[in-house]
């Protein structure tokens, strides 16, 4: 619109704005105080005289700085800006606007205060060195958008090193939302894990962090493509560690050839890759009543429409259609719980807590081919994600704190 009044003879446009800019004027975030410095006593209680017995009580018992600080209550979002959303590589600054957006969903639906640290490095040391720095700051970390796969090497160093949650929601939050879906999916279909085969599209962080949850849940039957086809022991793969992991715990038929060969027979399409990949065609060569996530992003691998009529149950990751795979669905209420627990990290058993929860959210009554995932704006998911998350915290030996009004359960 704006190029065509552009070319308007005699007209010239000297500024223009829509709604989306004009929501984010200024940033989509503001630092709010607890406290009301209404006198003098209030004052030199919340800084000089009074704020050196706090620190003093921190100095002698450093646990209490998750008490007294905003350590409670606080996630670092960082990113280096190098695979960010559909975008790629775009940088730190333009990064901001979706870490920001990301600290806003902690908010909303977790109750969480986070706060967004783009920082200007692709290098794995440093972005480990400056989590490790700003950590007596932060209740957690969340790394958001960093490419694969320098975002496992960090993952893994920081979990090693620090006291504090460390979690990879693009690898970790997807992966808790597709076994939430897949677990109710399986309940329409009548399908078993450990006697269906799994083809997924893609190996990188999602992918990975995916093929792992499903083997965890007792899913045997994997194959793994890349852009090379499957992935399989004895191909050449390079020196990527992560693909090597795939290679020795997937496709123990060491099934060769390209994503179309590998989906037939298949019972389930997890797609994590690029859009328009496959075909009503390929689709109709899966087992019968299949189930499809193609949450490649804004296109997936194949459309509902063309899959339409050929599969049992169908996600993506579009808010436009059906059964949307959401990562705000997981990460608040996973950080929310392992807060409230005061865990020294995010465990497997945690994770897959999380899955469950969100899948139990909806009852068998209500289970509908387009409908195995409740929506974003499901008040119950955050608190429900977080009181699993905190009880497998407990269970699994993490948790350093439980709060007196969560019952728990053997």
């Amino acid at each position: 619109m704006i190029a065509a009044i552009k070319n308007i003879n005699g007209v010239t446009v000297q500024s223009a704005t829509d709604d989306t800019f004009r929501m984010h004027l200024g940033g989509k975030l503001e630092i709010c105080s607890r406290i009301r410095l209404n006198s003098r006593a209030a004052l030199s209680m919340a800084y000089t005289p009074g704020v050196a017995r706090i620190c003093k009580a921190i100095r002698h018992d450093p646990r209490t700085a998750f008490t007294l600080t905003i350590r409670k209550n606080c996630v670092a979002v960082v990113s280096d800006g190098s695979a960010v959303l559909g975008l790629g590589n775009i940088g730190a600054e333009a990064a901001m606007p979706v870490m920001e957006g990301k600290a806003v969903l902690f908010k909303e639906f977790g109750g969480v205060d986070a706060f967004p640290l783009c920082i200007d490095t692709h290098d794995t040391e440093e972005i480990i060195q400056f989590c490790r720095l700003i950590a007596p700051t932060f209740g957690g970390i969340n790394l958001e958008d960093i490419a694969a796969p320098q975002c496992f090497d960090i993952e893994t160093r920081l979990n090693k090193e620090l006291n504090i949650p460390v979690f990879h929601d693009d690898q970790h939050g997807t992966a808790v939302v597709v076994l939430a879906g897949l677990i109710n999916a399986l309940k329409l279909t009548g399908r078993h894990p450990s006697n269906m085969k799994v083809a997924v599209s893609g190996a990188g962080a999602a992918a990975v962090a995916c093929t792992r949850m499903l083997k965890d849940f007792g899913v045997e039957h994997i194959v793994v493509c890349d852009s090379h086809g499957a992935i399989y022991e004895g191909r050449d793969i390079g020196s990527n560690r992560v693909k090597r992991w795939v290679a020795e715990n997937t496709n123990m038929d060491r099934q060769q050839g390209s994503l179309p060969d590998v989906l037939r027979g298949a019972d389930m399409l997890l797609g994590l890759s690029r859009p328009a990949l496959l075909t009503r065609h390929d689709i109709l060569t899966m087992n019968k009543a299949p189930i499809i996530f193609a949450m490649a992003n804004p296109t997936p691998e194949v459309m509902p429409e063309e899959a339409a009529g050929a599969v049992a149950v169908m996600a993506t990751g579009r808010s436009d259609y059906p059964n949307q795979i959401n990562n705000v669905l997981a990460f608040p209420g996973i950080f929310r719980g392992a807060l409230d627990a005061r865990a020294s990290t995010i465990n497997a058993e945690m994770k897959q807590a999380a899955a469950f929860a969100i899948a139990d959210l909806i009852s068998d009554d209500e289970l509908l081919a387009d409908y195995i995932i409740p929506s974003v704006f499901n008040s119950h998911v955050a608190p429900a994600v977080a009181h699993a998350v905190l009880k497998a915290a407990h269970h699994s030996g993490v948790a350093r704190r439980m709060p007196k009004k969560i019952k728990m359960t053997v």
